[in-house]
């Protein structure tokens, strides 16, 4: 039973983002963070239907990535909680940081 209802939700989750991808995005309003020129690479976002969200770089704006409601909240609680923040990277080479 319990692999059933599985099924069923994998099923839902890939109708829904078919259903996402399937939407006229051309008109859409694309946002950046402030204080960021045109010129500059950004990560531009756009509001879609029913909470859902897209996703692309300034300087390729022709690869969209688009995310559910759902995906986009966990996105931003995990941003929020620090789930991406990276360590910093070792120095190359030159003097030690010490």
């Amino acid at each position: 039973m319990a692999e059933e209802a599985e099924k069923d939700v994998k099923a839902r989750k890939e109708r829904e983002k078919d259903e996402l991808y399937a939407l006229d995005i051309s008109d859409v309003a694309w946002q950046s963070a402030p204080g960021t020129e045109e010129h500059e690479e950004r990560v531009e976002i756009a509001y879609l239907p029913e909470g859902a969200v897209a996703m692309r770089s300034s300087l390729d704006p022709g690869t969209v990535l688009r995310y559910t409601e759902a995906e986009w909240r966990a996105f931003v609680l995990g941003a929020r909680d620090g789930e991406f923040d990276l360590e910093p990277a070792p120095p190359v080479g030159g003097l030690p940081t010490e």
